[in-house]
């Protein structure tokens, strides 16, 4: 035995020279094994894929040039989808549901029907300087490639333009100043603007930057069908394919006294939200009538 470990220490050392490294590796390598998550990464592959991009990047990157370069790399790309999604935010355009008065996305509810000549919009998310552009571009992209619609009179292009507010809850002064400039686009081509369902300080802030009056206030509604409505009625009273819009589809709509109560309501559901009770009747009252 003896001689063996001696001949062995001899003459078979040079073939033992690597083994110190190769454990280590093994050591390493079977660590590592445990700490990649496969199930995750099938989860992200199923869900979406761009997860699944970002963590197959981020782990490659560690792999090859260390932690904190892959970290930086999965920090990196994290942003950019990020950005890409702010400056590119889904824009649905609206139908009716047949039987009710509730407007939805006519891509996802191919039964909802919407009407020719009007056009509902809904921008699902914050307008400002990063997104304004594509949005400005998505509203002439709706406006020249009409909408199957199947209700109201033929007139053959696009006469009003609704913007579902409900789920933007912020605009900065860029977005503000593109919409001025998209509504003297639209006054020049004989289009009206209509605002329906705006939070309260996106209300606030378009009244304070005078597009509500620019717009006309007897076009702020609460309720996207309330909005439909008024600009169906001036579709249907046209005697020809070509309307004319009154001085009221000019932005003079609050000088009926429906369209002052319409716009009044806007303001008292303000102020019963603040907590004065009166106006929070008022508004009620205003509900239960049927004006908004």
């Amino acid at each position: 035995m003896g001689i063996i470990i001696c001949s062995a220490l001899l003459f078979m050392t040079p073939l033992f020279t690597d083994i110190p490294q190769c454990a280590l590796a093994a050591i390493v390598i079977s660590a590592v094994t445990g700490l990649v998550d496969y199930e995750e990464a099938i989860f992200l592959w199923g869900i979406d894929k761009k997860d699944f991009f970002l963590w197959a990047m981020t782990f490659t990157t560690t792999l090859t040039f260390g932690i904190e370069i892959g970290v930086l790399v999965g920090v990196g790309f994290s942003l950019a989808f990020v950005i890409h999604e702010s400056a590119n935010p889904h824009i649905a355009v609206l139908g009716r549901l047949p039987g009710t008065t509730v407007y939805r996305n006519t891509l996802q509810y191919p039964e909802a029907y919407t009407y020719n000549g009007i056009v509902v919009v809904r921008v699902d998310a914050p307008i400002y300087f990063a997104n304004i552009s594509y949005i400005k571009d998505r509203l002439r992209e709706y406006e020249l490639k009409l909408p199957n619609s199947n209700r109201g009179p033929d007139v053959g292009r696009v006469y009003f333009v609704i913007l579902e507010m409900s789920p933007v809850t912020y605009i900065d002064s860029s977005a503000v100043q593109a919409l001025k400039d998209l509504h003297q686009e639209y006054k020049a081509r004989d289009i009206q603007i209509a605002i329906a369902n705006p939070n309260r300080q996106v209300h606030l802030l378009l009244s304070r930057a005078g597009i509500i009056d620019m717009i006309g206030a007897g076009w702020c509604f609460v309720r996207v069908h309330d909005a439909v409505q008024v600009c169906l009625q001036h579709v249907r009273s046209s005697s020809s394919n070509a309307i004319k819009l009154s001085p009221q589809a000019s932005g003079n709509l609050t000088e009926s006294p429906k369209a002052q109560q319409r716009y009044g309501f806007l303001r008292n559901l303000w102020k019963a939200q603040d907590g004065n009770g009166s106006a929070g009747d008022e508004a009620q009252s205003l509900l239960r009538q049927n004006l908004v």
